[in-house]
């Protein structure tokens, strides 16, 4: 397989940490678009069905362990209400690379969703980041810039006009895979791009 795999996600969704769990480990590109969920849906007229539907949120839980438990990820979270989960996706969107970036993203997901740290702030981020080796001084020196504010601000934008709706949702060209039980679907779609 040889593609890139364009990834938005919010840090607030457990989805997208199951789903970044199995995509850093695929072998391809992969083009991290972070976005504020809840903004893209409230541009697109969509409601996360959990926040509404208490039968959903209950059964998500134990579905949440069924996928843990597949993929053999810790699934620990901590109270997602109290993440500043806007300060953590700047974080990735100040990283000076793509590695960094990368790092960034699967230390945050598994401090938040697997270890149950509360990323409450600017420094509880930049302490799990520092673990990773990434140099923090210049994630802190960029994550609250203007640029990044507004890196941010485009990339929910833009996320929105190519139709997502929720998070995690991955492209392959123009095909796009919503969900981190289309994962299948999104490595039949690489698979025949290599072709």
């Amino acid at each position: 397989m040889s593609h890139t795999v364009e990834f938005y996600f919010d840090f607030r969704s457990p989805y997208s940490y199951m789903a970044y769990s199995q995509l850093a480990h695929m072998g391809v590109e992969i083009s991290l678009k972070p976005m504020i969920v809840l903004k893209v849906m409230e541009q697109v007229g969509n409601v996360p069905t959990t926040l509404i539907c208490s039968a959903k949120a209950r059964y998500a839980r134990a579905d949440l362990g069924r996928w843990a438990k597949r993929y053999g990820v810790p699934l620990n979270p901590a109270d997602m209400k109290s993440v500043d989960g806007e300060a953590c996706l700047r974080a990735v969107l100040a990283a000076s690379s793509a590695a960094d970036a990368a790092s960034i993203t699967e230390a945050l997901y598994r401090a938040c969703w697997g270890e149950a740290i509360a990323l409450t702030n600017k420094q509880e981020i930049l302490a799990v980041i520092a673990a990773t080796g990434v140099d923090v001084s210049v994630i802190e020196a960029r994550m609250d810039s203007p640029e990044v504010f507004a890196a941010l601000e485009s990339s929910t934008n833009e996320a929105a006009a190519r139709g997502v709706f929720g998070s995690p949702t991955m492209f392959v060209g123009e095909q796009m895979f919503f969900g981190n039980d289309r994962l299948d679907f999104l490595r039949e779609a690489l698979a025949h791009d290599a072709e």
